[in-house]
């Protein structure tokens, strides 16, 4: 087998010859009837040397890069625990030196590298986290008011319903009923045939990778802040990434623990499986495309119109595989109002 071209197109023998014949301290018999030996040998110790020096510069910069990937993955592995806890910890105060301690850094710089590596400061996802958890608990339960604002770590009423209002556009109490209004949706009477857009659109299979969540839909978040850590310290993530999320089962016939469910992104398998990430690929056909625009706790009557109304209505068939969704925007850039999903729903050829 021919041995590969070094970087610069020599053979990789090469710096080692001139190393050699450089090191020599008498000609041989052929190099001694060379009137120009000297010239030569002073020649190929020059050479040498720059050999010497290129590799000594590569390691060098190899060196480094290795130990810039792993501090990076170091870093998001930290931040991951962080992710973790503050999930378990919405209901309590949160302050910065106790989440310094869980991610091991120094109190004074761990925030600064949350915020490089996540795009928001730690005080704006925890404000972020909370606030979606309340937009759900108003609208899916009969839970007063004045336990969601304490379920959500606010010390009172009056805060709560200043940030809540300034975050969703309505207070607390006008939110719960315009949510409830949209339960109304879900009583056929109520339907009407545009309610949603929806296009029929034939898509190519996607390979994904991410990371398997059970239970509650509305605390999937939590793997996406896990995947995109680690796809960031990755340098993964790019413009065109698509956010995507499998869901399994319905909520109205399946236990809340038993909801099963997938964050994942378009990277590709080597990269997901070297990561600790689960891959799985969408199938390619025929799917009924509804773009929902709104808060994520409020998607379920989009759902419910487009299995329980515009399917029926439809010359078209569901297929036997699950829907997914795919997210437009980002929750920390765009007000809850302005948040883009399409609801991809398999269809039969």
């Amino acid at each position: 087998m021919t041995p590969p071209a070094a970087h610069d197109g020599t053979s990789p023998h090469l710096p080692a010859l001139l190393s050699s014949l450089a090191a020599r301290s008498a000609p041989t018999p052929v190099e001694a009837r060379c009137a120009d030996y000297s010239k030569l040998r002073k020649i190929c110790q020059m050479t040498a040397c720059y050999f010497a020096a290129m590799a000594n510069t590569e390691h060098t910069q190899m060196r480094k890069t290795s130990n810039k990937d792993s501090t990076k993955e170091s870093h998001a592995k930290r931040l991951d625990r962080v992710i973790t806890y503050v999930y378990e910890h919405l209901d309590d105060e949160l302050n910065l030196d106790k989440l310094a301690e869980v991610a091991h850094m120094s109190p004074y710089h761990w925030h600064r590298v949350y915020q490089g590596m996540f795009g928001e400061s730690i005080i704006a996802t925890v404000k972020r986290l909370r606030l979606h958890r309340a937009a759900g608990y108003l609208v899916q339960t009969e839970m007063p008011i004045e336990l969601i604002a304490e379920r959500c770590g606010y010390p009172n009423l009056q805060s709560f319903t200043r940030i809540f209002n300034t975050a969703y556009g309505l207070p607390p109490a006008k939110y719960r009923k315009a949510g409830h209004h949209g339960k109304n949706t879900l009583q056929k009477n109520n339907w009407k045939p545009n309610m949603y857009p929806v296009e029929i659109t034939t898509i190519e299979e996607i390979d994904v990778s991410g990371l398997a969540h059970q239970g509650s839909y509305m605390n999937i978040g939590m793997k996406f802040e896990k995947l995109f850590g680690t796809l960031g310290a990755k340098n993964l993530l790019q413009a065109d990434t698509r956010v995507l999320a499998i869901y399994y089962d319905n909520p109205a016939t399946v236990a809340e623990a038993e909801l099963r469910s997938f964050a994942c992104a378009n990277i590709s398998g080597g990269d997901a499986e070297a990561l600790g990430m689960e891959t799985k690929t969408i199938a390619a056909g025929k799917y009924a495309v509804l773009q929902y625009k709104g808060p994520y706790p409020e998607i379920a009557p989009a759902y419910e119109w487009l299995y329980g109304h515009w399917l029926p209505e439809s010359t078209h068939e569901a297929a036997d595989q699950p829907a997914f969704e795919e997210y437009l925007n980002n929750p920390r850039e765009v007000a809850p109002a302005d948040l883009l999903t399409n609801i991809y729903l398999p269809l039969q050829s």
